[in-house]
């Protein structure tokens, strides 16, 4: 069995967008047939030069080779260009082929890819949405309305959902880590009381960040938020600093958590060390792809951390999310569209799903999804933005901000 052939899927996504402006899905083919899907979620750079760097990876490191051999293949693929160190286009372009490779591998052995990975480890995987806008909000409005949010949450935890996020403390913006506004330090500690008033003791409550503070800023809204007793503080300081991180961790008595920005064992592990997060948050189509998670859960075992993968993404990256899930023992939960999303799900059939909050890893062979290539086709991307984009403006200190969580399309 020896992998052959590849077709890249640019796909916009239809308003209100939820998952990013695109996603990028590959299928690849063996010589005898078989079909595998992947995702790639990697962002810093536009999606025809991502095709690119795709066809490269799998022409110069993938085809011809054994689907079987993922070690050896993500070792050529990390090493290549004389460097052996995270790049997180080239592994965001590896993450999705290897994905495919692992869809691959569990048909051609009639078994799901959990399977392949250590068995069954949780049968069900507890689930957790960012609230969007209800059909009946203004949607302009909604990312600083404290009841519209709390209307929301209440409305997903009534869906069956034990977590769920907000992010109201402002802008992530090009400048890197700033202090943040004494209207963000309100409006934040308001969303969170309206949240918290609505829901109870029902739900945690996970506190979104995007990087966008100083050590010094996310301790000061840290502490502020204490109170309302948040799962996590996700990303709080930029992703690169990882003392930064570990400086936030100690001083605030919030879970930190970080992951989605970074890419392979060599980054996690960094942050595993440095005592700088007590969560994980791998995206599995940057991370270097699922058996490159599985070696990072390993670890977090070892350091007493837990993992909630990242999804903002399609629902090929939350198939491949599930299987890492499910096979697992220090998980804590995933993140989903909330019930799965308007759009992902018709994308696989309709073929994985939230119930009551939780989901069913399938029992289907591979990745157990049935992926629509027709309605992929029907929706190519035809944009200029990447799939998230950063602020340029800086902070606004006088008239306050308004963070669109999720960069929805219009």
């Amino acid at each position: 069995m020896k992998l052959e052939g590849l077709e890249i899927f640019v796909i916009g996504t239809p308003p209100p967008g939820w998952g990013g402006q695109y996603w990028i899905i590959v299928r690849l083919t063996t010589e005898c047939g078989l079909t595998g899907y992947g995702e790639v979620y990697a962002a810093a750079v536009g999606p025809e030069a991502m095709r690119a760097v795709i066809t490269d990876v799998f022409n110069r490191h993938m085809q011809g080779e054994n689907p079987e051999n993922v070690e050896l293949m993500f070792r050529r693929a990390y090493s290549a260009g004389f460097t052996q160190r995270p790049d997180p286009t080239v592994m965001g372009a590896f993450s999705g082929l290897e994905i495919a490779a692992w869809d691959i591998l569990g048909k051609a052995r009639e078994r799901p890819v959990w399977a392949l990975l250590g068995g069954m480890m949780n049968p069900r995987i507890r689930a957790y949405t960012y609230i969007y806008p209800l059909a009946h909000h203004d949607k302009a409005a909604f990312w600083t309305s404290p009841e519209m949010a709390a209307e929301s949450a209440l409305a997903a935890v009534d869906q069956g959902f034990t977590a769920v996020k907000l992010d109201p403390a402002g802008p992530y913006t090009l400048r890197g880590g700033h202090q943040p506004g004494m209207r963000d330090i309100d409006l934040t500690d308001r969303m969170l009381a309206a949240v918290r008033a609505a829901i109870g003791n029902r739900a945690d409550i996970l506190l979104g960040t995007h990087g966008q503070f100083t050590p010094a800023g996310a301790i000061r809204l840290g502490a502020a938020m204490e109170r309302h007793q948040p799962l996590w503080f996700e990303e709080p300081v930029p992703p690169d600093d990882i003392a930064a991180m570990a400086e936030v961790a100690r001083a605030v008595r919030i879970p930190v958590a970080t992951g989605e920005r970074l890419t392979t064992k060599a980054e996690f592990g960094a942050v595993l060390r440095a005592g700088a997060a007590a969560i994980l948050q791998p995206a599995l189509g940057r991370a270097g792809g699922i058996w490159e998670v599985k070696k990072i859960a390993a670890m977090a075992e070892i350091f007493g951390t837990q993992l909630a993968p990242h999804l903002y993404a399609g629902p090929v990256e939350w198939a491949a999310n599930i299987h890492l899930a499910a096979s697992i023992p220090n998980l804590l939960m995933i993140e989903c569209i909330g019930t799965g999303g308007d759009f992902h799900l018709p994308l696989i059939g309709h073929t994985l799903r939230v119930e009551d909050g939780f989901v069913t890893p399938p029992e289907a062979p591979g990745l157990g999804i049935d992926f629509d290539e027709t309605l992929a086709r029907a929706h190519p991307y035809a944009g200029n933005a990447l799939h998230l984009e950063m602020q340029e403006a800086p902070c606004d200190y006088t008239h306050g901000n308004s963070f669109e969580g999720g960069a929805p399309r219009d």
